[in-house]
C-alpha cells in the first residue's frame, strides 16, 4: 500500500484515491496491510518515521518509552546505539511471537485446565495457562468443563502406559 504525506501531515492512500488519518493508517497495518509512505513533494521514504510516530502516538506508548531513557537515548546519539537497539527490539518481538504462538498450539491439550476449576477464574495467573476471563455476569465459582474427547483419549493412552511401565518394574 502506498501512502504519500503531504506537508501539512496529511496522509493520501494511492489506492482508495482519498486521505486517511493516522487512525485508519494504524487500522489497515494491523488488518495485514504492508505500507510505504512516500513524502508527496520529494518521494522521501518516510515509511520509518510514520511507523515510529504511530508506535510512539499509540496509547501507552509513555510506559514503553519513558522520559528518562529517551533523554539518555537523545544524549547518546550513537548510530551503533541505535542499531543495536533496533536489533533487540526486533528479536526480541519475533521471541515473543514465537513462543505466543507455540503456546496457543498447545493449549487445547493443557491438563491443567480440567484439573483445576480456579484456573478459570480472575487472579495473578489467571490466562497464563489458558483459563478464560470470568464474563460480568457469572457469579460464584466457576464449574469446570469437561475435557474434550480427545484430551480423553490422551489420558486413557497415559494411564496404559503408565499400567505397562509399572508391570515391567515388577
Amino acid at each position: 500500500m502506498l501512502v504519500k504525506k503531504y506537508g501539512n501531515r496529511r496522509l493520501y492512500d494511492t489506492e482508495a484515491s482519498r486521505y486517511i488519518t493516522l487512525e485508519e493508517l494504524t487500522g489497515k497495518i494491523r488488518g495485514g496491510a504492508e505500507v510505504r509512505v512516500v513524502d508527496a513533494k520529494t518521494n522521501r521514504d518516510l515509511t520509518q518515521e510514520t511507523l515510529t510516530q504511530i508506535i510512539i502516538e499509540s496509547r501507552g506508548a509513555d510506559t514503553l518509552f519513558p522520559a528518562p531513557l529517551l533523554h539518555q537515548l537523545i544524549r547518546l546519539g550513537d548510530d551503533a546505539l541505535a542499531e543495536f537497539l533496533g536489533r533487540y527490539v526486533q528479536g526480541a518481538l519475533e521471541l515473543y511471537l514465537q513462543a505466543r504462538k507455540s503456546t496457543q498450539a498447545i493449549m487445547p491439550f493443557n491438563p491443567l485446565l480440567a484439573l483445576n476449576p480456579f484456573l478459570g477464574q480472575s487472579g495473578p495467573f489467571s490466562g497464563w495457562l489458558g483459563g478464560q476471563q470470568p464474563s460480568a455476569q457469572s457469579q460464584g465459582p466457576a464449574t469446570p468443563q469437561p475435557p474434550p474427547a480427545d484430551v480423553e483419549s490422551l489420558r486413557r493412552e497415559l494411564d496404559e502406559l503408565k499400567a505397562s511401565l509399572q508391570k515391567r518394574r515388577r
